[in-house]
């Protein structure tokens, strides 16, 4: 039955139970279709966060649900010892809408980064035992050991010293101080094609060109995390495609499989043979049910309507955004790429209680970076409903 006791008593027992390592609220969810989420009294929100942009195709999309169903029917998971339709399928997908060549799966954006660090090294240990990876401050690459290394935020990696050598970090968009730091035992630049949870910061102009040409002069792996800015949340099935360059090595998740756990390293010609046989695994990488689910996500992505609707959903959206930051001193310019958009605020306690009073109000949205507030519906919103959230962004800003 679902009222409000069922949320207190979810609630009671997530706090009870679980690790304290989310700063959850006080609503419990318990149903979602499309834009739509429902918590445990009844109550509807609107989903402007995509579960942290996991949901690009809105929660329970029809095709995804039922190719989950059907899997699960008939083989819900198989050793990676042996073959499998649904791996095949997937892996033949990213690779026939991508610059790759070979395909690992696993089961998160931080196991795809790391699939891309073992990678980079096996790269190096053949040109002379290089090893280190350049990466961007203000990124994100994960939660293990070896991706909190990579990030280049110090508060992720704060408490976990002695982080895994081999991380040097330069200013995001720029390519000469990426140049600078280069030295001998550089193999890889790591770079997200829109920083995520570093404040939705798109690169400037010509910066991922730039660092293209870098490395083709330097012999050095261009690796692209679009944990956050794949699967059509930037306008086009890659954010890689607008940049007018191509990675060498990509990492994908999140909404690969609108919301089932799964993630995929693509390499190309030039790192397509770095992992050989026993070098890597991932016991439920590539499982039946999340690999069908994300073949039918990317069939529908692809299906020649989904993404020019979710561009000019982009465009009514940040329109709408732009007229509503204009009489705002404490909100700057709007930011992103499609519809991953973000919305600095004069400050995180400003930020924080306007995405408060929002949810209050009825739209979800999450507060990222210094203050920024991070906008990122589903790509199958709909006007009305970009017009809805609109209003209720506009009445959390007036009260």
């Amino acid at each position: 039955m679902i009222d409000a006791d069922s949320t207190t008593e979810i609630v009671a027992r997530n706090q009870k139970y679980l690790a304290s390592t989310y700063p959850r609220g006080d609503m419990a969810f318990v149903r979602g279709l499309g834009t739509e989420l429902w918590d445990a009294r009844g109550r509807r929100v609107l989903d402007f966060f995509s579960s942290i942009l996991c949901t690009n195709l809105g929660h329970c999309h029809p095709a995804v649900t039922e190719a989950i169903r059907e899997q699960a029917g008939k083989l819900v998971h198989l050793s990676n010892l042996h073959h499998s339709d649904p791996q095949s399928q997937l892996a033949e997908r990213l690779v026939g809408t991508s610059f790759g060549e070979r395909v690992f799966l696993c089961n998160s954006g931080a196991e795809a980064n790391e699939a891309a660090i073992k990678v980079a090294r096996r790269y190096g240990h053949a040109r002379g035992g290089r090893f280190e990876i350049v990466t961007a401050l203000g990124s994100f690459h994960g939660r293990t050991m070896a991706t909190i290394a990579a990030t280049g935020q110090e508060k992720v990696r704060r408490g976990f010293e002695p982080g895994l050598p081999g991380f040097r970090y330069v200013e995001f968009g720029d390519a000469a101080a990426a140049q600078a730091i280069i030295g001998p035992n550089t193999v890889a630049i790591l770079v997200e094609p829109v920083q995520g949870e570093g404040g939705v910061v798109p690169p400037p102009p010509g910066y991922l060109e730039e660092l293209r040409d870098l490395c083709d002069q330097r012999d050095l792996l261009l690796m692209f995390d679009e944990i956050q800015t794949g699967c059509g949340r930037t306008g086009t099935l890659y954010a890689y495609e607008q940049s007018g360059c191509a990675p060498d090595v990509m990492t994908l998740a999140k909404s690969l499989g609108n919301g089932m756990p799964v993630g995929a390293m693509v390499a190309g010609p030039r790192a397509a043979d770095a992992l050989d046989l026993g070098s890597h695994g991932s016991t439920f990488g590539g499982n039946c049910v999340t690999n069908a689910a994300a073949v039918a996500t990317l069939d529908v992505l692809n299906d020649g309507e989904t993404l020019p609707r979710a561009r000019r959903a982009a465009e009514r959206l940040w329109s709408g955004l732009r007229d509503i930051a204009a009489p705002h001193a404490d909100l700057g310019e709007v930011r992103g790429q499609g519809l991953l958009i973000g919305v600095p605020t004069d400050s995180p306690e400003r930020a924080s209680t306007i995405a408060t009073r929002a949810l209050e109000l009825g739209l979800l949205i999450n507060v990222t970076g210094m203050g920024v507030l991070r906008i990122a519906p589903p790509l199958v919103v709909t006007d009305g409903e970009i017009d809805e959230g609109l209003d209720l962004l506009r009445g959390a800003l007036s009260s």
